[in-house]
């Protein structure tokens, strides 16, 4: 598939509802490949019920949403995408170890459950400095721990296509700058990279186009310089996923 044409993503006229009130209105969005593309924006704007429709957990109302010139419910598109969602605040209850966690994300709309011994899953794991906590059950981590299983899990398969909701969210420095090193070879290395920020952080000086959300409208695509300053946040029924909730969800799309 890497050898298509055309955007890895694109997105026209999407609109979502949860709750009985509309949270994305009309968003046009294009990721061309090989593009670092930050999606930022207030609590409450959207981001993480855009990234979800994108992934296919969430169904729109309106509009149309393709990967690799696929529609988001077809399983050869999740085949080349890797997904991380925001952790919530209990961070999952599954007693699964770090090693079974990333086995997990070898799950394709082709496979059967794979092998936790797949050579993979430790490369995975050695990418984002967790080998050593391979057999450790993910419910006794650090919140910094559990992001880069999770974030293990969307890589294993070398996905052409990395989203990311929140990876910096809770996590310590030293955490934060492994994980935007770890970003800076894929995108180096031509991995399309969609990660919402609250702030640019570790990456201020590595994204160079911003797409700003206010109130569920795009309100900027173009040079993070130059894109608006919003207010902090607003009350709104976007929540993040439960982490066990996510383990696998996305690759079963709707």
């Amino acid at each position: 598939m890497s050898g298509d044409r055309g955007p890895v993503l694109e997105v026209r006229g999407a609109s979502v509802s949860r709750g009985g009130q509309r949270v994305l209105h009309d968003v046009d969005l294009r990721v061309e490949r090989g593009e670092l593309v930050a999606l930022l924006g207030a609590n409450g704007s959207g981001k993480s019920t855009l990234l979800r429709a994108i992934v296919g957990v969430l169904p729109l109302e309106t509009g149309s949403a393709t990967l690799l010139g696929h529609p988001v419910h077809r399983g050869i598109a999740h085949d080349h995408l890797g997904y991380v969602p925001q952790e919530s605040a209990e961070g999952g209850s599954i007693p699964a170890t770090a090693r079974e966690t990333v086995a997990s994300g070898l799950l394709s709309s082709r496979s059967w459950w794979p092998s936790a011994r797949d050579p993979r899953v430790d490369r995975a794991l050695a990418a984002v400095g967790m080998a050593e906590l391979a057999g450790r059950p993910i419910t006794r981590m650090s919140g910094g721990q559990r992001r880069r299983v999770m974030i293990a899990r969307a890589l294993v398969r070398d996905p052409e296509f990395l989203v990311l909701d929140e990876p910096f969210s809770g996590v310590d420095l030293p955490t934060q700058d492994l994980i935007a090193d770890l970003f800076r070879e894929l995108s180096a290395t031509g991995t399309t990279i969609l990660v919402v920020l609250h702030e640019t952080g570790p990456l201020a000086g590595d994204i160079r186009r911003a797409v700003v959300l206010d109130h569920g409208r795009v309100v900027h695509d173009g040079p993070e310089t130059e894109r608006p300053r919003l207010d902090p946040g607003h009350d709104h029924p976007e929540d993040a996923a439960p982490l066990d909730e996510c383990l696998g969800q996305e690759l079963h799309p709707l």
